[in-house]
């Protein structure tokens, strides 16, 4: 059982004015007449049925009142005939299904899928805009969780306020104005105190439910979450056999989140007993007192005809208000994790004044540049150095050390807490980032492809390259014949995250990407190292002819194979220990000399049979 929250949840309603605000721009769709047209229909409809809402009971009343009273067929079939009409435009009883209603629905369609069009859009292009370090901290089952309720909560709210909510408001004030003139003020006091007692009532339990949707919804997350990262993972369960520790873990947070849902379900079912206590009682008192004014021969039959009927009417949207209102509330709990995201600063932002990228050479400066992940735990310190046009400059080092994350800088995932990165001499926090990645080619240390066509993920880099560069993007980095190996050559599927390949054809995916971007700038993160020796020796050399010309940073944990580089930088502890090129580091004898040092003791240890 989980236990209660240590502090109090604040209301549903809180931050109802930026909530709205949200949906205003999707009620009225800008740039599109043909739209605004269907929103106005929909308005004009909404008022219409208000009118045939009041009109079905006072004809009620005169086809009694002519029946009673032995008035002339004519004038009965032709007030039959409105009647009928009126049930026809009107639907139900509470227009929920009438001829009116139908066609304010059909024509709001439209609407309600630019609404879901323009929020989804606009939080995927949002959630792309943020930085790694916020993708990194993330959970992508939770991510999409939220955005799948929070985009189905902004059509219901859309639909719940402007045709249910303030429809029934309407509805109950016209009500309470029509008895009172037309019967007595006691009518309509007796509308009135229902309709407080009822709205007070609704109001205070469905806040102090709110808690067990959140805990719903949060426990919701948690097994979708849990779902997604054992599927994803799924082949790291195989090895260690433990599927049913997966389906045991997947079990418990399922009846976590079924214990809140049945609190959930329980304090719902104690609101509409209440509102249900309310409305009877309402209506009781109306019937006896209409009764005996009739008994007395104050009010007519039709009289009461028409309270009844108008009062049923009355009470079955105001019975969905308590509804609508817990819809509502739960629509808001569930933009709340969207909004959150919305709300999500961007933490790497081009300049208000941010320029292309001028690329002119190459060269590139980092001038003492320190960094941190975290406050206080510095990962890079001043460092500095410059790679000239076409130089390829080699950053080794032990694991944690900072190398990847000169590469990140460098791409701009991150920006420096201090110093200045310069590419031909212009700062790159002044220039659009997506001008700089243009010109950036990078292969990772750990490749993820797309579920999609091994063709299409190496087009991903350029993607209106031909069909004769993509080959001789895949030719130069030896994936070419393998590729004609599959089933359907280059249409052929390589899995969620490319699980169909094996590391080493990933990695070469992912060179070829590279080689088909053409950038001014390569970034290589470890390219080699899921390649077998061969294969490696074979993509050295297609990567030493695309690289000779170019700008290169390679992070390297194999140092043989970046002993040409023409210049080494090793980093330990974040700051540059020693730099150089490989015959000058090794007669230093410091860092570098121990590193090759220990690798040639390695090698000379491998049987001879290993690649």
């Amino acid at each position: 059982q989980t236990s209660p929250p240590t502090s109090p949840f604040p209301s549903a309603w809180q931050g109802f004015g930026r909530k709205v605000r949200l949906l205003l721009p999707y009620v009225w769709p800008k740039g599109s007449p043909a739209l605004q047209v269907l929103v106005l229909l929909c308005v004009g409809l909404l008022l219409a049925e208000r009118l045939v809402n009041v009109l079905v009971p006072v004809y009620s009343k005169n086809i009694v009142n002519e029946l009673s009273g032995g008035g002339h067929w004519s004038s009965l079939v032709a007030t039959v005939c409105i009647y009928t009409l009126l049930k026809f435009l009107q639907g139900g009883g509470a227009g929920t299904s009438g001829f009116i209603s139908n066609l304010r629905q059909f024509m709001w369609i439209k609407v309600q899928q630019f609404t879901s069009r323009g929020v989804q859009v606009c939080l995927f292009a949002h959630l792309h805009g943020l930085a790694l370090r916020w993708h990194l901290q993330r959970r992508t089952g939770d991510v999409l969780r939220s955005v799948d309720r929070g985009t189905s909560s902004i059509n219901n709210l859309l639909s719940y306020i402007l045709f249910s909510i303030l429809p029934t408001i309407c509805d109950v004030i016209v009500a309470i104005v029509y008895f009172v003139s037309y019967f007595s003020i006691w009518f309509g006091l007796i509308v009135f105190t229902c309709m407080i007692l009822y709205l007070t009532c609704t109001i205070l339990i469905t806040e102090w439910r709110t808690k067990y949707r959140r805990e719903m919804n949060n426990e919701d997350n948690k097994a979708k979450s849990r779902a997604v990262d054992s599927l994803l993972n799924f082949e790291t369960v195989k090895v260690y056999g433990a599927e049913d520790y997966e389906v045991r873990c997947f079990q418990e947070a399922l009846l976590r989140y079924q214990h809140c849902e049945w609190k959930s379900s329980a304090s719902l079912a104690l609101l509409n007993q209440t509102q249900n206590i309310i409305i009877g009682s309402g209506l009781l008192a109306g019937s006896l007192l209409c009764a005996h004014w009739v008994s007395q021969g104050k009010l007519q039959v039709g009289d009461y005809v028409l309270f009844g009927t108008y009062i049923i009417q009355l009470y079955t949207p105001l019975n969905w208000f308590g509804t609508y209102y817990r819809l509502i509330q739960s629509a808001f709990v569930d933009m709340e994790n969207m909004l959150a995201l919305l709300s999500e600063q961007r933490e790497v932002q081009d300049a208000d004044d941010a320029q292309d990228l001028q690329l002119t050479a190459g060269q590139v400066e980092f001038d003492s540049v320190s960094f941190s992940y975290v406050p206080g735990t510095k990962v890079l310190r001043e460092v500095t150095f410059t790679v000239e046009a076409g130089q390829t400059v080699a950053l080794v080092g032990p694991s944690g050390s900072g190398k990847s994350s000169i590469l990140r800088l460098l791409f701009r995932f991150y920006d420096p807490q201090s110093g200045s990165i310069r590419i031909d001499g212009q700062d790159i926090s002044k220039v659009r980032q997506s001008s700089l990645r243009s010109h950036i080619g990078i292969v990772p240390q750990d490749t993820v492809l797309f579920n999609d066509t091994i063709g299409n993920n190496i087009l991903y880099s350029r993607i209106t390259a031909s069909r004769e560069e993509l080959e001789r993007a895949a030719m130069a980095a030896d994936i070419h014949s393998r590729i004609l190996e599959l089933p359907q050559g280059y249409d052929t599927d390589v899995g969620e995250r490319g699980l169909k390949l094996s590391g080493g054809e990933k990695q070469r995916v992912a060179i070829a990407r590279t080689i088909l971007k053409e950038p001014q700038i390569i970034l290589l993160d470890e390219a080699t190292s899921s390649l077998d020796t061969q294969t490696e020796r074979n993509i050295q050399a297609s990567l030493a002819e695309i690289c000779s010309k170019r700008t290169t940073i390679v992070v390297a944990h194999r140092l043989s194979t970046i002993i040409g580089a023409d210049q080494i930088l090793v980093i330990h502890n974040g700051e540059i220990a020693e730099r150089g090129r490989h015959e000058d580091l090794l007669v230093q004898g410091g860092l570098y000399t121990a590193m090759w040092t220990k690798q040639q003791k390695s090698h000379n240890l491998q049987p001879d049979s290993e690649n």
